[in-house]
C-alpha cells in the first residue's frame, strides 16, 4: 500500500469534478441468531453451516425495527465520519430489497428520521448489487451539479422479516444490517472511476420474494403458500457467482491495465464466505487483500459491499492513494464493478449492544 497526503474536498467544474467517499458508517441490530439456533429450525447442524457457508452468526432486527430504522443509524454514523451536517446532504439514495412498505420509498423514511430535509430522497432496487448501483446514481448526480455538494448512499436489508426458518438454503445465509457512505468532491487522483453495471432479467426468478407485489398481491392464498418469503435456486445462483465474479475482476483489471498486485483491497458482495475465499484464491488474490465480513454478519444484501468497504477502512489499514476494486452481484440478476482510489475517509462501525438472541425468527416475521 502506498501512502499519500489525505485528499481535500476540491472545487471542480461540472463534468470534471472527481467524486469519492468522504465518510462511512454501519449499523447492526443487537439481536443475533447463532448457527446452533438456525440449525435447529433448518434441520441441519451448526457444523454443516460453518463448512458450507462460513457464516458464524447473523444479526436480526427487532419486531418493531424496519429497514429505515437500521439505515438511519448507519447514515448518522457516515455523516459524522465525513464531518458534515446532515442538512448539507443534497441527495439520499437508499438501496434495499426489503423496504418498509411498497410505497413510499424507504429513502423518504430515512430522510425524515435523520432530518436531511434538504435532500432529494429516492430508492434504488438492484438487490445485493444495490449499493454500487445507487453509488453510480449519486456519482452522476454530483458530477452533473453546478456546485459541489454531498450525497449519502445507504444499503440496508431486513431479510429476517422475509425468511422461512426451515429453508436451509436461505435461513443460514441472509441477515439484517445497514451501511452508508457519504459521497462528495475529492482532489485528483482520488475517487471513483470505471463504473460498469449490468443486468439479465431472464434470470430474475432465481432469487425473489414472489408475493406482496402487483403480480401476486397479499391474499390468504399467497400467505398460505409462503409467497412472502425469500426463495432462491441455490445451485443456479452459485453457478452465476462462479461465472460473474472472476469475470468482473479480470475485466476491470484489464481495462485499467492493472494486475492483482496493484490492488490494495478487493471489496466484494458477501454471498458466502467459503465460496468467496475459494474464488479469491483461484484468482490469485492474497487472503489479506480480500475483505471477508460475511462470517460475522452473513449476507446483508445491498449493505454487504458497503459494510465490507467500511471494514477495509477501519480494520485493514486502507491509506490515501490505495486502489480498491469493488465488485457486486445479486438478484435480477445484476452485477457491477468500479475502481476507487482511496481518499483517506474515516469509517464508524459501532459495536451493537448485546441483546438476548431472538428465540425463533418465525415468531416475529411479518408477511
Amino acid at each position: 500500500m502506498t501512502a499519500e497526503p489525505t485528499a481535500g474536498h476540491g472545487q471542480k467544474t461540472a463534468g470534471t469534478r472527481r467524486i469519492g467517499i468522504l465518510g462511512l458508517g454501519t449499523h447492526l441490530p443487537p439481536g443475533t441468531r447463532t448457527n446452533e439456533e438456525v440449525a435447529r429450525d433448518a434441520g441441519v447442524t451448526a457444523q454443516w453451516i460453518r463448512e458450507r457457508t462460513g457464516v458464524l452468526t447473523r444479526h436480526v432486527a427487532g419486531p418493531d425495527e424496519a429497514a429505515s430504522d437500521l439505515a438511519a443509524h448507519a447514515v448518522r454514523s457516515a455523516v459524522e465520519a465525513a464531518g458534515i451536517a446532515v442538512t448539507d446532504v443534497g441527495l439520499l439514495v437508499c438501496a434495499t430489497s426489503t423496504p418498509d412498505e411498497l410505497g413510499p420509498s424507504t429513502a423518504c423514511r430515512v430522510q425524515a428520521l435523520v432530518g436531511a430535509h434538504r435532500a432529494v430522497a429516492l430508492d434504488v432496487g438492484a438487490a445485493c448489487s444495490g449499493w454500487l448501483f445507487a453509488a453510480k446514481v449519486a456519482y452522476d448526480w454530483l458530477r452533473g451539479s453546478e456546485r459541489d455538494g454531498y450525497a449519502v448512499v445507504v444499503g440496508v436489508e431486513a431479510y429476517s422479516k422475509f425468511l422461512d426458518p426451515t429453508d436451509r438454503g436461505t435461513s443460514v445465509l441472509f441477515a439484517d444490517g445497514a451501511a452508508a457512505t457519504v459521497l462528495g468532491p475529492v482532489d485528483a487522483p482520488y475517487g471513483f472511476a470505471d463504473f460498469r453495471l449490468g443486468s439479465d432479467g431472464t434470470q430474475a426468478g432465481l432469487v425473489l420474494i414472489p408475493g406482496g407485489g402487483s403480480r401476486l398481491p397479499a391474499a390468504p392464498a399467497t400467505l398460505a403458500a409462503g409467497s412472502h418469503r425469500i426463495r432462491m435456486d441455490g445451485r443456479s445462483v452459485s453457478r452465476f457467482i462462479v461465472d460473474v465474479l472472476p469475470r468482473l475482476i479480470t475485466e476491470a483489471l484489464d481495462r485499467a491495465g492493472l494486475g492483482v498486485e496493484d490492488i490494495a483491497c478487493f471489496v466484494c458482495h458477501q454471498p458466502n464466505p467459503v465460496l468467496l475465499r475459494r474464488l479469491g484464491g483461484e484468482l490469485g488474490i492474497p487472503a489479506e487483500r480480500l475483505v471477508v465480513v460475511g462470517d460475522e454478519v452473513g449476507n446483508i444484501g445491498a449493505a454487504s459491499a458497503a459494510y465490507a468497504l467500511a471494514a477495509a477502512a477501519a480494520r485493514h489499514g486502507l491509506r490515501p492513494g490505495d486502489r480498491v476494486l469493488l465488485t457486486v452481484f445479486g438478484a435480477g440478476m445484476t452485477w457491477g464493478s468500479a475502481l476507487l482510489t482511496w481518499s483517506g475517509a474515516h469509517a464508524q462501525m459501532p459495536v451493537p449492544v448485546p441483546d438476548s438472541p431472538v428465540p425463533n425468527a418465525s415468531e416475529r416475521n411479518l408477511p
